[in-house]
């Protein structure tokens, strides 16, 4: 038995087991639960597809802000620049390092594999957490010592392949099956078909010996980058909003018990008093009236008394609703605003800055872990296209706290006061170099 394909699909299911929680949750697929089985029995299946869902929020607001621009060659040919950018922009990277930033804040991990093409080109392929596991060198702490990557194929097999500094070991289970992650003694070696006319069945394609099954891997490193999410060093990342499931699933409840009792107190119940009350055969007693809109009760009673009960009030419920946004922004470091978008009295500029601060450094500690595995992607992709000897590449995002323009003009006035030149205010302003004309009439 292949130890190595073992503790692969060892490692692969452990993962899938954890990610597919967190994309349960950013999907909305929760874990309901009412106050008593009597509500499960009585609303369990009116309700339970219902759920307020906040994670795709605390997740999202973080994506949001995290926008590469490009890259910096700190040390490298001249034309290091242009060139990385023409292998960005030709793998669609502007869209793709979005979903790679959604992948890894959603589930703790995401996994990029790099390798070239037919034609050497460099190739950049984002993967999703569930279908690559990857084993770091305890002793270089940091270093990914070796990769298992699974597949599905259209026609029911499985695709496994091993990845090392020096080789790249492919399998395949030997017969279609249902099974998502099969046993590791249904892998046999695995070699592509080719268009010869002499190709043999799919069967004995694949029935090879094991170093034909084997890629040569001349670039010394394994190909594959792990994007971790506030992880410590060599472990694997923690979703986003993980710290906010048990808080999802408290708002989620007391959801439930609002419509709950929502649905007890929309037609307010009703009572009388002072009446003879008949009996049946059994000496059960007879609802002496029926309720709706074309009834009326009469009494013959002149004393006889009829009322209704109170309705259940619900401002305790949007209370305790509010209550746990304010709790899930608290443990995330999510600004209020994201989860309540519609709160009142909406705070000014300045103030929603000031209350971003956890946030947005947050998003620059995110910005400095991404950017290291990017940059050491994109010279690895430069290395594959021969154009990366001795290049360092730093990442460049987007500011994620940008200055307004009425707040960049309203610094520019304040300096000007302190004495900067109207020539100058003019040139930070983004008006260009003036004439001394016009700078006299400025003044």
């Amino acid at each position: 038995m292949n130890t190595k394909i073992e503790k692969a699909i060892q490692d692969l299911r452990l993962n899938n087991s954890r990610y597919a929680k967190f994309e349960r949750y950013y999907a909305g697929v929760h874990e309901l639960s009412f106050a008593t089985e009597k509500f499960v029995n009585a609303f369990g299946s009116q309700f339970r597809e219902f759920a307020m869902n906040l994670c795709p929020a605390v997740c999202d607001a973080v994506k949001d802000k995290l926008k590469i621009t490009g890259f910096t060659a700190e040390t490298g040919p001249a034309a290091t620049g242009i060139q990385t950018e023409r292998v960005w922009n030709a793998n669609g990277m502007a869209l793709r390092s979005g979903e790679t930033h959604k992948e890894a804040l959603k589930n703790g991990d995401a996994y990029v594999f790099v390798w070239p093409d037919e034609n050497g080109s460099a190739r950049i392929f984002p993967n999703k957490a569930a279908n690559i596991a990857v084993t770091y060198d305890d002793e270089n702490s940091g270093q990914i010592i070796n990769a298992a990557k699974f597949w599905r194929t259209a026609d029911k097999h499985t695709r496994l392949n091993l990845y090392f500094p020096d080789r790249i070991e492919r399998y395949i289970t030997a017969k279609p099956s249902e099974s998502y992650l099969p046993e590791a003694s249904e892998f046999i070696p695995y070699r592509p078909l080719t268009s010869s006319p002499q190709q043999p069945s799919f069967d004995d394609a694949r029935l090879t010996t094991e170093s034909e099954s084997i890629i040569s891997n001349p670039f010394g490193r394994v190909p594959i980058f792990h994007f971790a999410n506030n992880a410590d060093m060599g472990m694997l990342g923690r979703s986003e909003f993980e710290t906010a499931i048990p808080i999802q699933d408290g708002l989620n409840k007391s959801l439930l018990d609002m419509l709950v009792a929502m649905e007890f107190s929309a037609f307010r119940q009703r009572w009388v008093a002072g009446i003879e009350v008949d009996y049946d055969a059994e000496g059960k007693a007879m609802e002496p009236f029926k309720s709706g809109p074309d009834r009326l009760w009469i009494a013959k009673d002149a004393n006889s008394k009829f009322g209704d009960f109170e309705s259940a009030p619900l401002d305790q419920f949007l209370m305790v609703k509010d209550s746990f946004r304010i709790d899930i922004a608290s443990v995330t470091g999510t600004p209020l605003h994201y989860l309540m978008p519609h709160m009142r009295g909406q705070p000014s500029g300045e103030t929603m800055r000031r209350s971003e601060t956890r946030f947005i450094a947050k998003v620059r500690d995110r910005q400095a872990a991404f950017g290291q595995v990017w940059a050491d992607l994109m010279e690895f992709a430069l290395v594959i296209e021969e154009s990366g000897s001795g290049v360092r590449l730093r990442t460049n995002w987007e500011d994620p706290s940008p200055t307004s323009e009425r707040e960049r003009l309203e610094n520019i006035l304040l300096k000007k006061d302190l004495g900067l030149s109207s020539e100058r205010a003019l040139i930070e302003a983004g008006y260009g170099r003036t004439n001394p004309a016009d700078a006299a009439s400025h003044k």
